[in-house]
């Protein structure tokens, strides 16, 4: 494993861009929610990912054009960081110590930024496997950071103090680990877009089973979990949101609203306890609402840039609001939860 310090001395050095400002109207009014989005000044870039700790600074990264990014919703302030060339970073997130993580998905490694200090470290996979870090998620201790590595077939777990990492084979050839959330056990939840299963990783013994979902055909592509355990996910390939209960080995589904053609992709679940996700199949993608005590789709918003696709979401308790980046080059947020 090779560790590399380098301090980067000219971060955010242009003058900050502003955003141009997109919405639409309503706020949970006609079964629509609020959405705004932020133009990001770095074209064709594929701004995504975005993630805050502390809702006035929210982080995102350019797949394509290799920078960590950042977004002052408040004012509309912009900058980026220029991470090593051909990093293709796919995913970031914000530690509980406030170091933003980084998957170097082009690169075999994994990046943390110390914004305090403006040093950035990267941290390579042992022998380069494996070969293409994923998706990206802390433990509740924030001890570990696990992480998916889709195209190597693998898991990760990368020791935040010591850099040690452990590597876990996904058994089913081709599964394509992805999406990737964690329980209130400490249970390491993956969903298989290779395949029609989901994983589970024991953390302490780093044993991984793998539950078979009905449908041979299903596809899941991301992963939420609800507080009474229930493992969410959206099928991406027949469009489909479903619930695995692990109390019980069971599973339930309801099929999208645009059905076939939904391609669901990006997902988050609220503090209500409600899933949304985006289906990416529309030309302009639907931003929908699922209500499990209802089991009801109570609400279906139009993306207000068209989205191109809408790969991950983060939803932020404190303001009630989902964070989104769109192949469109913004970064958006719908305010799912209103304040009182």
């Amino acid at each position: 494993m090779r560790i590399a310090y380098l301090t980067i001395a000219v971060l955010f050095a242009a003058e900050p861009a502003h955003s141009q400002d997109h919405s639409n109207a309503g706020i949970l009014s006609d079964g629509q929610v609020l959405i705004e989005e932020w133009a990001i000044p770095y074209e064709d870039t594929r701004p995504r990912d975005p993630f805050t700790a502390d809702g006035s600074r929210v982080w995102f990264v350019g797949q394509r054009g290799d920078y960590l990014g950042w977004l002052e919703p408040e004012t509309g302030e912009i900058g980026r960081l220029d991470l090593p060339a051909g990093t293709g970073p796919h995913n970031q997130i914000v530690g509980q110590d406030g170091n933003i993580w980084i998957s170097g998905n082009l690169d075999a490694y994994i990046g943390r930024y110390d914004p305090d200090t403006n040093q950035f470290m990267r941290i390579d996979m042992p022998d380069g496997i494996p070969r293409d870090p994923h998706t990206l998620i802390m433990d509740q201790g924030g001890q570990y950071l696990w992480f998916t590595a889709q195209g190597a077939n693998r898991i990760g777990r990368l020791n935040v103090s010591t850099y040690e990492i452990d590597v876990i084979e996904v058994p089913t050839d081709n599964a394509r680990p992805y999406g990737i959330e964690i329980d209130a056990n400490g249970t390491v939840w993956v969903v298989l877009l290779g395949t029609n299963k989901i994983a589970a990783v024991n953390p302490d013994t780093l044993q991984l089973f793998e539950v078979t979902l009905p449908r041979e055909a299903a596809r899941p592509r991301r992963v939420g979990i609800t507080d009474n355990g229930f493992i969410w996910y959206v099928d991406y390939a027949e469009g489909y949101v479903g619930a695995f209960d692990p109390a019980t080995n069971g599973v339930q589904e309801w099929r999208a609203p645009n059905a076939e053609n939904s391609r669901p992709y990006a997902m988050a679940v609220d503090a209500q306890n409600r899933i949304w996700f985006v289906e990416t199949g529309p030309e302009v993608n639907n931003f929908v609402g699922f209500d499990p005590t209802t089991e009801s789709f109570f609400s279906q918003t139009s993306v207000p840039s068209g989205g191109g696709s809408i790969r991950h979401m983060q939803f932020y308790e404190p303001t009630g609001e989902v964070w989104f980046g769109a192949d469109t080059n913004t970064i958006g947020r719908a305010l799912v939860i209103p304040p009182e």
